[in-house]
């Protein structure tokens, strides 16, 4: 199954498949490496071959304990490839999956590293533009660190740029994570350094939370609450963290924190938070699940949907994107999406995104859950039908007065009105 990539690397076995192309275990002159192979419709591209080549000094240069350094570019007939450092461990997609949730103080530590990862980025000159799970990759060979975390390293720098030509997505297209896009880039805007801010506040919300704060759902439905909702607050965390997630998940770039500063201000962060387990809140409900508590779905006795089995969790939108791949997830790196019109956005809640809530407490509007606004809509109407029947029964005294003979189809009636 080996196969030459260059005249210097060979690539031995896979070990993972995404939207851009293929990661093999390889191996180098000086010795183990991971080898990011492009897919081959991307190869032939000879404008992306081209931007390839130009980002070659960029990336080589960017050197950082929480990234993944580039070790060599590779252009070599149909092989496009970028050979990168070996990390021995998880990445951080696959620890979501298995726990869920992390404990606040391991998920503001793994953050806090791809923070300074991110500011060495930035202070060169290089956005990332798709920071996200997948693309953080956890050191398992090194010491624990707060919280039993693993040292966190930032990946696949340069892959969105080199993808993002011209050709492939006009001005009506935009490339990324729905889960993971800051506002401006929906809105059209070119990625400036804030987007990874906005994209790393997502990751945090989601490592402490167990789900993105705008997240589930169409992807333009994403897309929308990214611009037009507010985040939902988080039960159970301390008010100084939960106002730096704000401020990095502001929609003006210019009110977010700048990378240097997040990591700084999380560290800080840490002494509190040692010892608190992971959060215990529920996922917001879908909007599926919202349509159908409006419909009478969450009256006494409407039929519910069977709950998805522990640790099943299922991942809305997954699509296989790669062929003989498992479906991956819409957080995906590279989904091409239409930007949503200034009227489409604007036709979206403007209010607060998805809510979270304690582990069983009740679903806010739910209809199964407002026992006093059902007792008030029967007493409403009761009143409703004593007082149409008063209405009828003087309407026909006065008809019968003024028309003794009147038959009974002359006579005025009335019906109960359903409030």
């Amino acid at each position: 199954m080996a196969r030459k990539i260059g005249s210097r690397y060979t690539a031995h076995q896979i070990l993972g498949r995404g939207s851009a192309g293929t990661v093999w275990l390889g191996e180098g002159p000086d010795g183990p490496v991971a080898i990011k192979l492009l897919r081959e419709d991307l190869a032939s591209d000879e404008e992306l071959v081209g931007r390839f080549v130009q980002e070659r000094t960029a990336l080589l240069g960017l050197e950082h304990p929480n990234v993944v350094s580039v070790r060599d570019l590779v252009v070599d007939g149909n092989d496009l490839a970028l050979v990168m450092d070996l990390v021995r461990g998880t990445d951080l997609r696959t620890r979501l999956d298995r726990d869920r949730r992390l404990s606040p103080e391991a998920a503001v530590a793994i953050v806090a590293d791809v923070a300074q990862g991110l500011a060495a980025a930035h202070a060169a000159g290089v956005v990332h533009r798709d920071v996200k799970p997948e693309n953080v990759l956890l050191d398992m060979q090194g010491p624990l660190g707060p919280g039993g975390s693993h040292r966190a390293l930032l990946t696949d720098f340069g892959v969105a740029k080199l993808i993002d030509t011209p050709k492939r997505t006009r001005a009506t297209k935009i490339i990324g994570t729905p889960d993971y896009l800051a506002p401006e880039i929906v809105e059209g805007l070119p990625p400036r350094a804030s987007v990874d801010i906005y994209a790393l506040a997502t990751v945090l919300y989601e490592l402490l939370a167990g789900f993105t704060p705008f997240g589930g759902g169409h992807p333009g439905a994403v897309l929308r609450r990214h611009v037009t909702e507010s985040v939902a607050p988080l039960p159970g965390i301390p008010d100084e963290l939960w106002q730096l997630i704000v401020q990095c998940l502001a929609k003006g770039p210019a009110s977010r924190l700048r990378a240097s500063e997040l990591a700084s201000r999380l560290r800080e962060q840490l002494p509190s938070l040692a010892g608190m387990p992971p959060l215990d809140v529920d996922e917001p409900e879908t909007e599926a699940e919202a349509e159908a508590e409006r419909d009478g779905g969450g009256e006494p006795g409407a039929a519910t949907a069977a709950p998805a089995p522990s640790g099943d969790r299922v991942r809305r939108g997954s699509v296989p994107l790669v062929p003989g791949a498992k479906p991956d997830s819409n957080r995906d790196t590279h989904t091409s999406m239409r930007v949503p019109a200034a009227d489409e956005l604007a036709g979206g809640a403007h209010g607060t995104a998805r809510v979270p809530r304690a582990a069983g407490a009740p679903r806010p509007g739910s209809a199964r859950n407002r026992p006093a606004t059902r007792r008030r809509r029967i007493t409403l109407g009761a009143a409703a039908v004593a007082l149409v029947a008063a209405v009828g029964i003087g309407a026909w005294a006065a008809t019968s007065g003024d028309d003794a003979g009147a038959t009974p189809q002359d006579t005025e009636t009335s019906a109960p009105v359903t409030p």
